[in-house]
């Protein structure tokens, strides 16, 4: 049985691709378990009908944003905050970090449940939502966006613990609850028994019960101690330096999924304007371009602790080559599902709706963007990394060149009668460009002294 001291000294001087796999498995399992939330939840919505299922399209950016801002960015800053600490064996400091995450992750949650349940129907109507989908949309995400405060925390405490190179046991406890999410949506949603069909608010209570539930649980495995830090809130003092410790690398990071869904938003207000059916078919292939993130997550995360202490340890040329091994290794994985959708769209658009026009569109979103899903990927995971580092404005303004380039191109399109497949196309090349940009960016930012390529 492996120690902790064996476990940092792994990370720090360890083969890397045996190591980083290591600790991707369990993170890429939770990952697809989250994969199966999304199926689960899209089939239980497509049941109930085309409106409901655009009413998802027009909901999905905001609800992944919430995931990709507490998860992935900010979760990100919190993870490299403290794997950094532990890297230079400042265990002191990382229980400090846990505390101010906390209160971070807290503050931050309230806030976004505010946000869009004041200014939420007002997004879907500039999206194009009318009448009965916008009338979905807002009865769903009011109750979705009710619950944010829980998904930034559960996202937070998960980020603590691998920060400590333990990625078992938040996996475990996300799989746990994304198996609840999608029992309690389908029977909240759909009805079972004894339980009245609540539609597509339905969805939205299994999510928020499911969450609560792993949040009870983290708290009750840092408050007893039984990881590497434990959570202790008794002569607790805010202390600036560790806020700016975590926001330095979280806050700016943050900028790059809210790039990434206004790209998104963007495009989805553009194509509105063809039609419900369009935006039901792009909603599908949409749908499958925001599930390819949790997967590249699931490497992209590995990546964060093995590089913030190989940083916080003096050793910047071993973190830029995990950066370049984890890169590759979502390239590849994104590369094989490209692949498959490309060659057999209907295995998944066919999961959702049998509607032949519907159909056609998500089968030439998915043709057209498969090729692109490996430059995602690594754009993506070298982000992750590049947190470790504390070294992101590089591949967030990659974010930025993506986001100009949809905006821009995506406003000629509209005024020049663009064809679905036009945009589709416009996608495609925008994960390219990110990838290659985000690419460049790594390559030519310094990692401290001694660091190389």
């Amino acid at each position: 049985m492996s120690t902790p001291h064996h476990d940092l000294q792994r990370m720090l001087n360890g083969p890397i691709l045996p190591t980083l796999l290591r600790l991707a498995a369990p993170n890429v399992l939770a990952m697809v378990m989250t994969v199966l939330v999304g199926i689960a939840e899209t089939y239980y919505v497509g049941r109930l009908g085309t409106a409901p299922l655009a009413a998802m399209a027009l909901v999905f950016p905001f609800a992944m944003l919430t995931q990709m801002m507490s998860a992935g960015a900010m979760g990100g800053g919190v993870s490299a905050s403290i794997s950094r600490a532990l890297g230079a064996s400042d265990l002191p400091r990382a229980q400090t970090l846990l505390q101010h995450a906390l209160v971070i992750g807290l503050g931050a949650g309230l806030l976004y449940s505010a946000i869009f349940l004041i200014w939420g129907p007002s997004f879907y109507s500039l999206l194009g939502g009318r009448d009965t989908v916008l009338h979905e949309a807002v009865r769903y995400a009011t109750v979705l966006f009710a619950g944010a405060v829980l998904v930034w925390l559960i996202n937070t405490l998960a980020s603590v613990v691998r920060g400590t190179g333990n990625m078992r046991v938040p996996s475990v406890a996300l799989v746990a609850t994304a198996v609840l999410q999608i029992v309690l949506g389908g029977v909240l949603s759909l009805g079972a028994g004894p339980v009245t069909a609540m539609g597509m608010v339905g969805v939205a209570w299994g999510h928020i019960i499911a969450t609560a539930a792993g949040v009870a649980y983290f708290l009750w495995y840092l408050m007893s101690g039984q990881g590497r830090l434990s959570l202790q809130m008794r002569g607790f003092k805010l202390q600036r330096n560790m806020f700016a410790d975590i926001l330095k690398v979280g806050a700016v990071a943050c900028l790059s999924p809210v790039q990434s869904v206004l790209a998104i938003l963007i495009f989805t207000g553009m194509l509105a304007q063809l039609g419900t059916e369009a935006l039901a078919g792009y909603g599908i292939g949409q749908r499958l371009e925001f599930l390819l993130i949790p997967i590249a997550f699931g490497i992209g995360v590995a990546s964060v602790p093995m590089v913030g202490m190989a940083m916080g340890a003096g050793k910047p040329a071993r973190a830029r080559r995990v950066a370049w091994v984890a890169g590759g290794v979502s390239a590849f994985n994104l590369g094989v599902i490209g692949a498959v959708v490309t060659w057999a769209p209907d295995l998944w658009s066919k999961l959702f709706t049998q509607d032949p026009l519907v159909l056609d569109f998500a089968r030439q979103y998915l043709v057209t963007a498969g090729p692109a899903f490996p430059f995602f990927g690594l754009g993506l995971t070298l982000y992750f990394a590049s947190q470790g580092a504390g070294q992101v404005i590089g591949p967030v303004l990659a974010g930025t060149v993506r986001l100009v380039l949809v905006a821009g191109a995506g406003y000629w399109l509209s005024l020049h009668q663009g064809t679905a497949g036009h945009f589709y196309t416009l996608v495609a090349w925008a994960m390219v460009l990110y990838g290659l940009v985000t690419v460049a960016a790594v390559k030519l930012t310094p990692w401290g002294p001694g660091a190389k390529s």
